[in-house]
């Protein structure tokens, strides 16, 4: 009987500590699954299973080095747009700003004989001033995001076909790879990095660029605090001093840089520009940014986690083929993936309590 109490003792530090653990657990998983990107995350290493079991040339050296540069083009741009979905905005001018820098470089060098780097530095000039025009605009009026870029893309396009066919005769420009200073530019946006049996193209390694970039100022500066408070709630953002109208500007210019950035990418690849390139590539843009978990109200999400909804895109693209599959069933993939991820994102936050 001596030792009862001393056994009572130990049973309810050993129920504390079990309780303890239990609570140290369920934190976890609660942080674990509050992470916007973690849903994309396993999504892709599902998709990256399923069709590495099914076709053998997914998984290889050639596979690889295909789905990784499909996914890059995308995820650059989705990257920026996940930004400025974070920022509580959308652009749906980003898709045709890709065509309209590549059409402009084409034009300058092809056609008046300007320097190529003179043409490439003056359509990152109009991309940013185009972008910086939607902001304005959408400030100055409170118009909704939605509508302005929507009548900036109509714009892009009309001039795309009509102004590039009344200058060249054509609308697109072919034979850009013969334009003095071509090659110069090229390794920039066009070269090859090899890696053991893999080929990293240009594009990969300007994703990977942009995401860390990206992940880092929303993570660990100042500016992605602007950010996420500009998304949840401009007025009481602006109410702690939060600069609203400087934080939307840049975001709108760097949606749009990122547009001239794939543009250049696209064009010094295959030295051909076409006024079709990226239209209707806007909402592939949202749909890869919601699976990394962006809400389409703002305030939350991740740079990281529409890298991972890239991935899944350009891996499901790369993967059809190879299966042998009708591609047009990437249409429906994709309307699956973006219905997933918004019931998803409601679910997690209806158990967890996250205001997204």
């Amino acid at each position: 009987m001596a030792h009862a109490p001393a056994e009572q003792h130990a049973s309810a530090n050993g129920g504390a500590a079990d309780s303890a653990t239990v609570v140290d657990r369920a934190s976890w998983v609660t942080k674990l699954v509050r992470l916007p990107e973690i849903g994309a995350v396993l999504a892709a290493i599902a998709v990256l299973i399923f069709f590495s079991a099914i076709t053998p040339v997914f998984y290889s050296p050639a596979g690889v080095s295909t789905w990784l540069e499909s996914s890059a083009t995308i995820g650059i741009m989705a990257v920026a747009v996940a930004l400025l979905m974070i920022g509580g905005h959308f652009d749906l001018s980003a898709g045709v700003m890709t065509g309209t820098t590549a059409l402009l470089v084409g034009v300058l060098a092809g056609t008046y004989q300007v320097n190529i780097w003179v043409a490439v530095l003056i359509s990152l000039l109009a991309a940013l001033a185009i972008g910086a025009l939607n902001g304005a605009v959408v400030l100055r009026t409170g118009l909704p995001s939605f509508l302005v870029p929507l009548g900036t893309f109509f714009v892009l396009q009309g001039i795309n076909l009509a102004a590039t066919k009344a200058i060249t005769g054509t609308v697109a420009l072919h034979g850009m790879d013969h334009v003095a200073g071509f090659y110069h530019v090229r390794w920039l946006f066009g070269s090859t990095l090899p890696l053991g049996p893999f080929e990293i193209k240009a594009p990969v390694v300007w994703f990977v660029i942009v995401t860390i970039i990206a992940s880092l100022v929303l993570q660990r500066t100042r500016v992605g605090n602007h950010i996420f408070a500009v998304g949840g709630d401009r007025a009481a953002a602006r109410a702690v001093g939060v600069r609203d109208i400087r934080t939307i500007m840049a975001l709108f210019m760097t949606t749009a840089t990122a547009g001239w950035l794939v543009g250049m990418l696209s064009l010094f690849k295959v030295g051909t520009a076409q006024a079709t390139t990226g239209v209707g590539q806007e909402f592939i843009y949202i749909i890869c940014a919601v699976v990394g978990g962006c809400m389409l109200t703002g305030g939350f999400g991740s740079a990281t986690g529409a890298a991972f909804g890239a991935l899944i895109y350009g891996m499901t693209y790369q993967g059809i083929v190879y299966a042998g599959w009708d591609n047009n069933w990437l249409k429906t993939f994709l309307g699956i993936m973006l219905l997933a991820a918004v019931l998803v994102n409601w679910y997690v936050a209806k158990k967890t309590g996250v205001r997204r």
